[in-house]
């Protein structure tokens, strides 16, 4: 991967942090610090993250279309605008349902 730009000290559109790309999952670094990490994603339709689980708690920020997000077996659909939580230590995993972009906030405790 290559190195991306800071963010700039100004807002910026959620949606033009990380740009689609056919047949792929992209990922840009926001924010990486000792207390945690925030990524954005952008999944084409179909890509998926495979089952893992993380010792911390994880929030699954949806900006663009909709995922079909697992934990611990139960299937939960995020969409644009909505929020969801992944709890330290339990299984997850996502899979796109449609081309999905999202900011994924990791906080190490």
């Amino acid at each position: 991967m290559s190195s991306t730009p800071p963010l700039p000290p100004s807002p910026v559109p959620q949606s033009s942090l990380v740009v689609l790309q056919p047949g792929a999952v992209v990922s840009r670094t926001l924010v990486k610090a000792p207390g945690g990490t925030v990524t954005a994603f952008a999944f084409d339709a179909g890509e998926a993250l495979s089952e893992h689980s993380a010792p911390f708690d994880a929030l699954v920020l949806g900006v663009e279309g909709t995922a079909e997000v697992t934990i611990s077996g139960a299937p939960h659909r995020v969409s644009a605008g909505e929020i969801l939580r992944l709890p330290a230590n339990e299984p997850h995993a996502l899979r796109a349902a449609t081309p999905f972009k999202m900011i994924l906030v990791m906080v190490k405790a």
